[in-house]
């Protein structure tokens, strides 16, 4: 056991408190893998496929890693079918997001898994520890991807933890570093979510434009929007400000079907085919086209995501720059009761 385990780190079966957010169709059974096997929680994002390719892909990332992992299902969709192929493979870890968690608390419970479900809100806490999930993932308005609710992380997270009393809170939004994980759980968090950082990794699926961005990008360079809505509308997201997100706001904001280039084909992915101005997804690998114009999904955090790297080495270097933080915190509070 390191300085840096916490209760939520045993229950979940990891060394160190790094989760690895589903991160869309970045994420691989290369990159939950590497992340799982490293020590922290990877992460597979399963809503938008079959169950026959869940099925897959939980078993070639169990090739991969004997740690434990997980899939996460957004609840705004019908993921019945997914659910029960992810069971029926015994993952041990289920996260949901963006809907009541209590039509399907029951079912992973009784399959034996550990149920973790994101909120925004005390509120939306609340209403999951009445459903008797095991862990609050807090997302705070810092977040990359879609985003929740308006509240910060700061004022999110310690408030949750409190509603949440002996039910472990993992805090998300604007983590991209261990100087980031420190400070959550100081805020009373017991694992830091962290997506955007993740998406440079070697492993995940992001194509070289998207990575160049990121680089390139400031802590000011992403906005929470409604832009990119085709394929999950009503879900506010938060993506770097490119040149499809002007063009929009140029404009007005106008809504659908008036938006300038609505309906442009802007990129061919080879397995989903044409992609359209507008719609909610990224550019992976293999993707071609005007790739910078889709949405390019990154948080608050997206100033910290440096360099590419291997999936080991991010949760490696953020566990370090952590536990050097929390040593010292904690030997100065031993020594002034």
């Amino acid at each position: 056991m390191n300085a840096l385990t916490t209760p939520v780190c045993v229950m979940l079966g990891i060394n160190v408190p790094v989760v690895q957010a589903p991160i869309g169709s970045a994420t691989t059974p290369a990159l939950a893998g590497a992340v799982s096997a490293a020590g922290g929680l990877g992460t597979l994002a399963l809503t938008w496929v079959s169950a026959p390719e869940a099925r897959r892909l939980v078993r070639q990332t169990r090739q991969l890693t004997d740690r434990p992992f997980a899939v996460n299902l957004v609840l705004d969709f019908p993921v019945d079918d997914v659910l029960s192929a992810c069971l029926g493979e015994r993952v041990p870890i289920v996260s949901t997001f963006w809907g009541d968690p209590a039509p399907v608390s029951a079912r992973i419970h009784e399959a034996g898994a550990l149920h973790l479900h994101t909120v925004a809100s005390v509120r939306e806490a609340r209403q999951a520890l009445n459903a008797g999930v095991d862990v609050i993932v807090a997302q705070g308005c810092e977040a990359g991807g879609h985003v929740r609710g308006e509240t910060t992380t700061m004022a999110l997270v310690p408030a949750v933890a409190d509603a949440a009393g002996h039910v472990p809170v993992i805090a998300a939004g604007g983590i991209g570093d261990g100087r980031g994980l420190a400070a959550v759980l100081a805020l009373g968090a017991q694992a830091g979510w962290i997506g955007t950082r993740f998406l440079t990794a070697f492993e995940a699926d992001t194509h070289e434009v998207y990575r160049r961005c990121l680089a390139g990008a400031s802590e000011i360079d992403t906005v929470l929007t409604g832009c990119f809505d085709g394929g999950w509308p009503g879900a506010p997201h938060r993506v770097l400000r490119n040149t499809t997100v002007r063009d929009w706001e140029a404009a007005g904001r106008p809504e659908s079907p008036h938006r300038p280039g609505e309906g442009d084909i802007v990129a061919i992915d080879p397995h989903e085919g044409p992609r359209l101005r507008y719609h909610h997804a990224i550019p992976t690998r293999k993707a071609s086209g005007d790739l910078g114009a889709m949405a390019l999904y990154a948080g608050q955090s997206a100033v910290l995501a440096g360099t590419p790297a291997p999936a080991a080495q991010i949760v490696a270097a953020i566990a370090q720059q952590a536990a050097g933080i929390a040593a010292p915190a904690a030997t100065t509070m031993a020594g002034h009761p």
